[in-house]
């Protein structure tokens, strides 16, 4: 009877397989501003996280495909979280604060040129790739010229996953590559993209 009952239970264990499911630690409200997406999240799962109502993320962050989020890319948790242009702005702001530091001219924060470089940061993502030589656009000086934007010199910078301007910022001026435009003499305006984690910098001088 006692083995009767050991096979009978082994068939019940194998047919419904005892499961521990792990705890997901919840937040009265988001630690931070900013949060960083990983796989399988979604506005859903996050909300459900920090105590937040998912309409409202998806409000804060309309740039973001609900059903395609990319990981990697930040996403604001507060209404008083620093905009994507905000973050466009402050990259620029920081670039002459670093040319300054070394005797330099600072550079325009040209709109036309910001255009350019948010379309190659949504190229980034959207497509899928880390180059400087676009798939859909060519390198980034035929990006520019397609788009109008003559120049004498030009350069730029990419970058993926940093979280605010302050880091991205940083990862450059650690690179002597990235520095080395950040800090050309002969560039005089710029224009800087954000989207969903992807940073650009365009560089231009006539």
């Amino acid at each position: 009877m006692l083995r009767k009952f050991s096979v009978l239970f082994l068939v019940f264990a194998l047919a419904f397989p005892m499961v521990t499911k792990a705890e997901i630690k919840t937040f009265n409200e988001p630690p931070f501003d900013f949060y960083k997406v990983s796989k399988g999240d979604s506005f859903w799962f996050i909300a459900q996280r920090y105590g937040l109502d998912y309409r409202e993320l998806m409000r804060l962050n309309p740039d973001v495909e609900p059903l395609n989020m990319q990981i990697g890319s930040v996403i604001r948790l507060r209404d008083t979280a620093s905009s994507p242009s905000s973050f466009e702005e402050q990259v620029a702001q920081l670039v002459n604060q670093e040319r300054s530091k070394n005797g330099l001219s600072p550079l325009q924060h040209r709109a036309d040129i910001k255009n350019v470089a948010e379309k190659k940061a949504m190229d980034l993502i959207n497509s899928n790739y880390f180059s400087h030589n676009s798939p859909n656009y060519g390198s980034p000086f035929d990006m520019l010229r397609t788009f109008g934007i003559s120049y004498r010199t030009a350069g730029e910078n990419i970058a993926k996953g940093q979280k605010t301007p302050e880091e991205v910022m940083n990862a450059w001026m650690n690179s002597s590559g990235h520095r080395a435009n950040i800090l050309k003499p002969e560039f005089d305006s710029i224009g800087v993209g954000y989207y969903q984690g992807a940073w650009v910098q365009m560089f231009i001088g006539n």
